[in-house]
């Protein structure tokens, strides 16, 4: 086995042609980038649908009520939203740009769950026009702005409530949401407490409870203790309040493999075992088994992605470091810089080669902190060789900027041997397109 059958064998959707190039999904990466240029988002259509079906088939054979709603904070433009609609997924959209994406690309609005601990006015008289499916309350200000707003559109919405279950993942700190000490959700005493006034409400249909306690989870121990959270205040609610929930979201964070120190968890077995002990809580606490809906994002659309780059500088500290500096960085992927994030790369066209130096790969952007990669094992690199990320499509071009004034990538489509763009890349042009100047300066 070669090095390279040895790391790619991890990564879906990869072959060598017969002429020895390498393949994602059938498709050169050396001729999609010359053709899109670098950097470049590239997305498996197949690894998505395999994926959503995969979540989709565990379910079914647990033989329950069920919903998975994609996580369009991951990744989301028109085209998957259509791909999702036709894979019969629900979308949990974290904004009114979401909900308007999905819907220009054809997704039904009553699939559409409206989540965000700060929805503005706007936003929610948005959603509730267009008759998104469920409205999930974070706290007790947006609880009374959208009984404000459904009283003035003379509209009923179904709500679920995000509440605070108390687990502390013990993963990176910036990506842990359910802890006591969360900017998201209500806890749970304050729930239990206030809710006669919230079903009161004549406007605002009841339908279940919700959490989300992080995200890239390989661990079930912290589900089982969310579970068991929210399970107990189901009961808590049907045996005070005489009110049955009917659905529990347990939200998403199962997570991807981006190097070889991830752990595999598949996501046939974190279904089985997430609804396995549903039902064995609810079994303990004699509660009928309610709906359960899940919100993947990431172990859907990570391991579909991958980003192309070109290798520009190459600059050695003697006895120190060796940097191989690429045409992008922190501004098409921030998460290195913002969570530690770690990936595996290769040299496209030295991918047979031997690994024979430790280098850093660094990005363009002016920030010493702009590291895609600390210290992995290449083939001897050259100024304009190609690289290849991956695990690159959840989180990139969602979370994409443009500091330093530089345009933002284009994504491209690829599957089959197929291939086109999905979002173009953007322009020098495209930067200005907004920028006006105020009336009083533009006569100076």
């Amino acid at each position: 086995m070669t090095d390279f059958d040895t790391e790619i064998s991890k990564h879906d959707g990869f072959s060598i042609s017969e002429q020895g190039n390498l393949l994602f999904e059938e498709c050169s990466l050396e001729e999609l980038a010359k053709i899109y240029g670098t950097p470049c988002y590239i997305y498996s259509e197949n690894i998505i649908r395999k994926s959503s079906r995969e979540y989709i088939r565990a379910f079914e054979k647990c033989n329950i009520d069920y919903e998975v709603l994609y996580a369009g904070k991951a990744f989301l433009v028109q085209a998957l939203a259509h791909i999702l609609k036709e894979e019969c997924l629900s979308l949990d959209a974290s904004s009114g740009g979401e909900i308007y994406m999905a819907l220009a690309g054809g997704f039904p609005a009553e699939k559409i769950h409206f989540h965000g601990n700060n929805k503005s006015e706007e936003e929610l008289v948005f959603a509730i026009e267009n008759n998104v499916g469920t409205i999930i309350i974070d706290n007790f200000h947006e609880l009374n702005l959208v009984d404000r707003i459904t009283h003035r559109l003379n509209k009923k919405v179904n709500i679920m409530v995000r509440t605070i279950p108390g687990v502390d993942t013990h993963t990176h700190e910036k990506i842990r949401t359910g802890q006591v000490d969360s900017k998201f959700g209500i806890p749970i005493d304050d729930f239990l407490d206030s809710f006669p006034g919230i079903i009161a409400k004549e406007h605002l249909i009841y339908q279940g409870i919700h959490c989300h306690i992080g995200s890239q989870l390989f661990d079930m121990q912290f589900y089982h203790l969310a579970i068991k959270e929210m399970v107990e205040t189901m009961k808590h609610i049907e045996e005070k309040y005489k009110v049955k929930t009917n659905i529990l979201n347990l939200g998403g964070g199962l997570g991807a493999r981006y190097t070889r120190k991830d752990l595999s968890l598949s996501i046939s077995d974190y279904v089985f075992e997430l609804v396995g002990k549903v039902k064995e809580i609810c079994r303990e606490n004699r509660l009928a088994v309610p709906k359960i809906l899940v919100e993947p994002g990431r172990s859907i659309i990570a391991e579909a992605g991958i980003t192309l780059y070109r290798i520009g500088a190459i600059k050695e500290i003697k006895g120190l470091r060796k940097y191989l500096i690429v045409d992008g960085g922190m501004a098409d992927n921030p998460r290195p810089s913002l969570y530690d994030a770690q990936y595996e790369a290769l040299i496209v066209n030295k991918f047979n080669n031997k690994p024979v130096e430790n280098v850093t790969v660094a990005g363009k952007y002016c920030e010493s902190g702009d590291i895609l990669i600390q210290n992995i094992c290449l083939p001897q690199a050259e100024n304009g060789d190609l690289m290849v990320f991956f695990t690159t499509g959840a989180y990139h071009y969602a979370m994409s900027s443009n500091y330093n004034g530089v345009p933002r990538p284009p994504v491209v489509l690829v599957n089959n041997g197929e291939h086109g763009l999905i979002v173009k890349g953007e322009t020098y042009q495209y930067l200005n397109q907004n920028q006006v100047f105020p009336e009083w300066l533009a006569h100076k």
